[in-house]
């Protein structure tokens, strides 16, 4: 499956029994030796009463993360398909909290994402205090950029022109960097107008993808702390267009757009 081009590998774990090392995740994502992608999500049982299902999900060098935001569209198109629930909404347990996931009547999903997390421990980095940007050194050059949860860490850089910003070269270097103990995604922004943005992610475990859904809800949510965004923004990355939609601290991030089915078959390890 993918969303924006930013694709997954999708296997129910609730009527099959799964355990994966992160050697076999590793090969399953092998795009000459396997199948190929940027995240592996698991659809198990759910651990909460509350819940419909838990999302798990494996980045591709097999480390487990606890949020993807376009994976989260693919999970609920993945259990619509296949029958494992007809609710128009369904929630979601994963390792950082619940996701509720909505069908919408255009054939998109919109996902709520969560409130962002603002806090240094809780992104994490290690900073004494909250700040609106922090700096780091980075080839004897000072960057600067904000930084939040969603679920899991990003830093969003602001860039002029999206087409030439350095995403390989500093996207690797910010991305173990030690101000981030966990690693973090790490987003380039161009801002067009106040609800316009595009977009490019380098992400952890990943590197750059065509498209991130919660790197797009947090460069929006740092863009409107920045005063640079109004509350609805398109955000244009690589594989396409996502609506994200916050109105400020406190409120949970809604994020909507489109998850297709690519193919599905068998792999024996």
């Amino acid at each position: 499956m993918h969303g924006l081009g930013n694709d997954f590998v999708v296997i129910d774990a609730i009527n099959q029994q799964i355990a994966l090392t992160s050697e076999q995740i590793r090969r399953l994502s092998d795009r000459h030796f396997g199948i190929g992608f940027d995240q592996l999500l698991l659809v198990e049982k759910a651990v909460n009463a509350n819940a419909d299902f838990k999302y798990r999900i494996f980045n591709a060098d097999g480390g487990e993360v606890a949020q993807c935001g376009n994976g989260a569209r693919c999970f609920a198109r993945f259990v619509r398909d296949k029958k494992l629930s007809d609710k128009d909404e369904i929630r979601v347990d994963t390792n950082s909290g619940q996701l509720l996931l909505r069908f919408d009547a255009d054939s998109l999903i919109t996902v709520n994402m969560g409130v962002p997390r603002h806090a240094p421990d809780e992104i994490p980095l290690l900073a004494d205090k909250e700040s609106r940007f922090y700096t780091v050194q980075v080839n004897d050059t000072e960057k600067a950029f904000g930084a939040v949860s969603m679920g899991n860490p990003h830093a969003v850089l602001q860039v002029t022109d999206i087409k030439t910003a350095p995403v390989a070269e500093l996207g690797k270097a910010l991305e173990s960097h030690a101000f981030f103990p966990e690693r973090a995604n790490i987003g380039f922004m161009q801002v067009i107008d106040r609800q316009h943005i595009k977009l490019r992610v380098y992400e952890r475990g990943a590197a750059e993808t065509l498209a991130c859904g919660s790197g797009a809800c947090a460069a929006v949510v740092i863009g409107i702390e920045h005063h640079l965004l109004d509350p609805t923004v398109s955000v244009d990355l690589p594989g396409g267009t996502l609506t994200i939609n916050w109105l400020g601290r406190g409120e949970p991030v809604l994020m909507t757009g489109p998850a297709i089915s690519v193919f599905e078959g068998q792999i024996t390890l």
